[in-house]
């Protein structure tokens, strides 16, 4: 996208004390002022223009006025459209002094998204970039969160395919990726177990019900001739 918003300008300057209300308020006049618009804002009724979600908040955190403490860990979302396409990018990031268990599961957060951005390309199964995604969480004593799901972006916000980043033998998992496909990469990670998620009352908020906290990274690919390229770096 030639005018992309990260998730990083929104939390350069962020420090203990700052509402995840005033991160969208920013988010808002970023992407706006270059001609965009936030794809977040009343998508199926969202309130508001990016989600902020903070420790055991898994996906789709509603910016409110809760100021960010020392060692807290929020995943920031964004979406644009612009000039009649979307682009979709997420990041998790560190407030204050973090303990150890949170700063690895970040770190482990980043590293298994890229590892499953690295195996795209032509002729590679969907199924193949779940095993991809939850092997690497295995071998960290971490699970894939299955209820945040990647998908394919461009004219609409939400596109084919699903993805489903878990290993699975689904059927729809043997599709195989092809040149010129657009898609997200986002595996949430947990320190709990796959199964220990909750959808709050707002029919929003994915929360972990045991209170164990969650990260997670996106980036939305391209698939080209030979591999992949990355669109919102």
């Amino acid at each position: 996208m030639s005018h992309h918003i990260s998730s990083v300008q929104l939390m350069s300057s962020t420090m203990v004390g700052i509402t995840t209300d005033q991160i969208d308020r920013r988010a808002q006049g970023l992407i706006t002022e270059v001609g965009a618009y936030p794809s977040s804002l009343l998508y199926n009724g969202f309130p508001k223009s990016i989600t902020t979600s903070v420790n055991n908040i898994v996906a789709h955190g509603i910016p409110d006025d809760r100021p960010l403490l020392n060692g807290d860990i929020i995943t920031v979302d964004v979406a644009v459209y612009y000039k009649g396409y979307h682009g979709d990018s997420s990041e998790t990031f560190l407030v204050g002094e973090v303990d150890n268990g949170g700063k690895k599961l970040v770190t482990a957060a980043r590293e298994i998204m890229q590892a499953g951005i690295n195996c795209c390309r032509p002729g590679i199964s969907f199924s193949t970039l779940g095993g991809v995604i939850d092997g690497e969480a295995r071998k960290r004593g971490l699970c894939v969160l299955p209820c945040v799901g990647a998908h394919g972006v461009g004219r609409f916000l939400h596109e084919y395919p699903h993805i489903f980043q878990f290993a699975n033998n689904y059927v729809r998992g043997q599709e195989k990726m092809e040149k010129g496909m657009v898609f997200t990469v986002e595996p949430a990670i947990g320190q709990g177990k796959p199964d220990c998620v909750t959808l709050s009352e707002d029919n929003w908020t994915v929360t972990t019900f045991d209170g164990s906290r969650a990260a997670y990274f996106e980036h939305t690919i391209l698939i080209t001739d030979t591999g992949h390229e990355i669109l919102t770096e």
